[in-house]
């Protein structure tokens, strides 16, 4: 089994090797191998730092997906992570409509083109 050295494996998940440490003390990523002195990790802890960054995108805590990972592999952590999903679900649907109003106002100031923030009607609606 090939190995990642911590600074191989942050350049290839896009973070500092800093955070991956972070992520270890946390419990989130399993401890790492020594060799030579440094850290090293399987090559099946991308697909887990992939999780972890797509559920810190969704909104999930680091807590939250602690608890995830430290489920168990089989059916409890497939049901404790869909709880977890449907309850997220509404609070992402909520920022979904919330960006899409503000995109929305952003693109009504450039198409008004009056870019005179004292005298435009589209703030003094908002205002």
């Amino acid at each position: 089994m090939r190995h990642l050295a911590i600074g191989e494996l942050a350049r290839r998940v896009g973070l500092r090797p800093s955070a991956l440490r972070y992520y270890e003390s946390l419990g989130l990523l399993p401890q790492a191998r020594r060799e030579g002195g440094r850290r090293v990790w399987p090559t099946s802890v991308l697909r887990r730092v992939a999780l972890i960054r797509m559920a810190q995108r969704a909104g999930f805590t680091l807590a939250e997906i602690r608890g995830l990972l430290a489920g168990d592999p089989g059916g409890a952590a497939t049901r404790q992570w869909r709880e977890l999903a449907g309850r997220k679900l509404p609070e992402l649907d909520l920022f979904i409509r919330q960006t899409q109003q503000l995109r929305d106002a952003v693109a009504s100031c450039l198409a008004c083109g009056c870019m005179n923030f004292e005298d435009c009607e589209l703030l003094a609606a908002q205002a």
